[in-house]
């Protein structure tokens, strides 16, 4: 799986830098405040530059151009072109014409890129069953051509629920106080979720590795939340990053799309520089919580912050966080592809023999 994250010149920086405000440019448009600040931040979290960019000082840069300063490092210009056509909450369709002719010029073959021009016009049916499919095949490395299918496998305990599963969760509540199985069950009674083997639950293959990310990374449930978990996600599973986990969570959470039904859909949700800093701390987890080698049962014993060291995740400063209001939308429980609206309460989990 190919690392995204830059590590070119200065030069190919100030050159995807300048594809990024062509993106935001696009059909006419003048950059806006939202266009200056992320590209600014693009420029010192993603490309390290030492002095503070104008971003009025960019100048134009044309696909065959870009792909010749790149090299062999077009791949890393991918992301930053994608979230920058989507940055102000809204994508011009002359915005991702303009994504595509550099992922064009530059040799990628980028899904995300053909299901952000299927959005722009208005094939969100077929840009929502590629990403879905992509979501999946990240976490179970296998590739499901038919998603009436997804709903079966995102809640496998509907008509066959599993006690002795959701009592194995809910006795993490008896391993000691700042211990990683400890803060798991924790983090299900504090949101009011109850445990994988409930009928109404999601499967474990799923909410076993994304809650573990959040509790690993300090990302809440909110909507910004979620969009920031699904980006660290992102960095430290490279398998469909940005068709996969990116995208998707900034339609549903930032241009306010629904992708699964259930799910809901939120505006606004995206802060471009929180964004990078998610990436670039899912990028320096050494371990993986989607990796099928990654035993959750075997760190439940764990001190968390012992984990978080051993797995190399950087600290969250607080003022990287998520901020609870920052969406319109359902701010509770907002979730990545095929998570539903609301999920079985903890209560419900302690009627069934819960911890």
């Amino acid at each position: 799986m190919t690392r995204l994250i830059f590590d070119g010149s200065e030069g190919q920086a100030r050159q995807i830098l300048a594809a990024m405000a062509e993106v935001a440019r696009a059909g006419g448009r003048t950059l806006t405040d939202v266009d200056k600040a992320a590209l600014i931040s693009s420029s010192a979290l993603v490309f390290a530059l030492k002095e503070p960019l104008d971003p009025d000082s960019l100048g134009k840069v044309s696909p065959e151009q870009l792909a010749e300063s790149l090299g062999s490092k077009g791949r890393e210009a991918i992301v930053p072109l994608v979230v920058m056509a989507t940055a102000d909450g809204k994508v011009a369709p002359e915005a991702a014409e303009r994504v595509a002719a550099y992922a064009q010029s530059l040799g990628i073959d980028e899904p995300a890129v053909r299901d952000l021009q299927a959005l722009v016009g208005g094939q969100l049916a077929a840009a929502r069953a590629d990403m879905l499919r992509r979501n999946r095949a990240s976490i179970t490395g296998t590739w499901v051509e038919d998603i009436s299918s997804y709903g079966g496998w995102m809640f496998p305990y509907r008509g066959s629920p599993d006690p002795g599963l959701v009592q194995r969760y809910g006795a993490l509540g008896t391993r000691p106080v700042g211990s990683f199985g400890r803060a798991f069950h924790d983090f299900y009674r504090a949101n009011g979720y109850g445990f994988a083997g409930l009928e109404e639950s999601p499967a474990e293959s799923f909410t076993t590795p994304h809650d573990s990310a959040h509790i690993l990374s300090g990302y809440d449930t909110s909507v910004q939340g979620e969009l920031l978990v699904s980006t660290f996600t992102a960095g430290m599973h490279r398998s469909e990053a940005l068709a996969g986990h990116i995208l998707p969570v900034i339609v549903s959470w930032h241009l306010g799309l629904p992708l699964a039904v259930p799910a809901g859909s939120a505006t606004g949700a995206l802060d471009v520089r929180k964004f990078w800093i998610a990436w670039k701390r899912g990028d320096a987890t050494s371990g993986d919580t989607f990796n099928p080698d990654w035993d959750f049962w075997q760190h439940v014993d764990a001190p968390l912050d012992d984990l978080r060291a051993a797995m190399g995740v950087p600290r969250l400063d607080p003022a990287d966080a998520a901020e609870a209001a920052v969406a319109d939308g359902p701010g509770a429980i907002a979730a990545p592809t095929g998570y539903p609206a609301s999920r079985p309460t903890a209560r419900e989990g302690l009627d069934r023999g819960g911890g």
